[in-house]
């Protein structure tokens, strides 16, 4: 189970609706091995694209280099689908971290936002529950 933050949750789903219909995606990090998500980043997508992401090379440098000077690193990664249900692409299976939440929202309908969370390994993907907390932590 993953367990986040209401303001985070609407951090993410603002960014994808801000960024419809092309595909936001970003990063929520956390104290390295806590699998806590505490901080949203959001980050650019160089596809610019309803159907592909990529972030930003030059902005991941920078964003990877801060989360080691911080000691954090990336609990969650999130992208937007504005065309689909919100699940794993094939490309998304294919280069996946492990080690990391995989988070979805599909904007497709915005009255009717879908928001998902999968561990995807060797190419296997399973989802998980989400924990919605008013206030993450103690």
């Amino acid at each position: 189970m993953m367990t986040i933050g209401q303001a985070i949750v609407d951090a993410i789903i603002g960014h994808a609706r801000a960024d419809h219909p092309r595909i936001a995606c970003g990063l929520v990090a956390g104290p390295a091995g806590s699998d806590r998500p505490e901080r949203f980043i959001p980050m650019v997508n160089a596809e610019d694209s309803s159907v592909y992401w990529q972030f930003d090379t030059g902005q991941q440098l920078e964003v990877y280099r801060a989360l080691e000077a911080r000691g954090e690193e990336p609990i969650i990664v999130y992208r937007s689908y504005p065309e689909s249900e919100a699940y794993p692409s094939k490309m998304d299976v294919r280069f996946a971290d492990p080690d990391v939440h995989h988070v979805f929202v599909s904007t497709r309908d915005p009255d009717n936002i879908e928001i998902r969370s999968f561990r995807i390994e060797d190419g296997q993907v399973h989802e998980e529950p989400i924990a919605i907390v008013p206030v993450f932590g103690v």
